[in-house]
């Protein structure tokens, strides 16, 4: 861990140090011993821990005060913490990981006074600028308090704009679990994000089973719980197998509609995620999307449709257009916990209302999605 290198800011020591102590502190109620502390006058944090299962690992915690005060022109239930190191308002924040997964990096605000921190997505917060401020309600921070771990869409003026963001707030004796958490959520959508966030809650070790002898294992020469356990410590290898479970299933399941043929996964960056035919008709492309974990009014499952970063030059890059692909397959896992999936064509999609020729981003999957992809395909004729 301590030939890691990342980037330092010097802080004020007096402000940072009830921070570092609300970590170390909630690190040891959590049952882990504390091995080293970096100095509380740069940032991020550095520390260095044993959990209660003997396991030394270590977590890069960019950390801001959170806190309630009142401000001018501002929501009077709004709770909120700053992103500021140095006095640079045009600098950007690098959140900077561990290619060897030895250390976890966490992004979040921490209200001493409450006991407690609301933590934001590292990934899509890399390069976030300096001097913001991220925002949640009253009504959040006491579900945190009464429950000990909780989490939520964040309400923003520029959500219509921008991809969802789901906050997870946590108690002080919640920091290990915490960890944990991002450890497992290392990448996600938004809404697997939020689904694993509720499926940690009070059951913070996620135990690997053990299964049968395979061919693989074999192959690798290790046993069944060592190839998982390697798959969950290596964020990128485990990214890609949730996106390739989901992708295998729909496969499969698209496989099985009369008419279907040809059907084959595209391994392909910026590609579709399947091809196919359909009858007599050419290729038609795939693309496939989780929903979010939380439902619009009457249950129905929602999608965010862009991509997380956008081109400078052209804003407008975020949307897609309906020429990309053919067909729209929601995937309702994050909502449901099947794999299941509802179609739409791209050109039945609603335009984006300021970007010609680009897609709505903010999708409800109603009753004018089809739950046979068949139909889907016929609509395209």
């Amino acid at each position: 861990m301590a030939s890691f290198e990342y980037k330092k800011w010097s802080v004020q020591r007096s402000a940072k140090q009830p921070l570092l102590d609300f970590l170390v502190d909630g690190l040891k109620a959590g049952g882990c011993t504390v091995l080293s502390v970096s100095d509380p006058s740069h940032a991020p944090f550095l520390i260095s821990y044993e959990t209660p299962m003997g396991e030394r690992q270590g977590v890069l915690a960019y950390a801001f005060l959170a806190n309630s005060q009142i401000t001018r022109n501002r929501p009077e239930d709004e709770h909120r913490f700053q992103i500021k190191y140095g006095s640079d308002p045009h600098a950007t924040l690098p959140l900077e990981r561990d290619s060897a997964q030895l250390l976890t990096t966490i992004f979040v605000g921490i209200d001493p006074v409450r006991k407690m921190m609301v933590g934001a997505d590292p990934v899509l917060h890399d390069g976030t600028k300096m001097f913001i401020s991220l925002e949640f309600k009253r009504s959040h921070v006491k579900k945190v308090l009464e429950v000990g771990w909780h989490a939520w869409e964040r309400e923003s003026s520029k959500s219509k704009s921008e991809p969802v963001e789901v906050l997870v707030g946590v108690q002080q004796k919640h920091v290990l679990e915490f960890i944990t958490f991002e450890r497992h959520a290392l990448g996600l959508d938004a809404g697997h994000r939020q689904l694993i966030a509720e499926q940690l809650l009070g059951n913070p070790r996620l135990n690997a089973a053990v299964t049968a002898p395979h061919a693989l294992t074999a192959e690798l020469k290790m046993p069944a719980d060592e190839v998982l356990n390697l798959i969950q410590r290596a964020s990128r290898l485990k990214m890609a197998v949730r996106g390739w479970v989901a992708e295998h299933h729909l496969e499969q399941y698209l496989q099985t509609i009369p008419g279907v043929k040809d059907c084959r996964r595209l391994d392909q960056e910026g590609r579709p995620d399947i091809e196919l035919r359909f009858k007599r008709s050419g290729p038609l492309l795939i693309e496939c999307k989780n929903v979010l974990r939380v439902t619009a009014k009457g249950g129905i499952p929602r999608v965010d449709f862009q991509r997380t970063r956008a081109s400078k030059a052209d804003p407008c890059s975020r949307y897609y257009k309906p020429g990309d692909f053919h067909v729209l397959a929601a995937c309702l896992h994050a909502v449901t916990e099947n794999w299941e999936y509802r179609f739409i064509p791209t050109i039945q999609l609603p335009a984006h209302l300021k970007c010609t020729g680009r897609i709505q981003s903010n999708l409800r999957v109603d009753a004018g999605w089809y739950r046979n992809p068949a139909d889907a395909f016929i609509a395209l004729a």
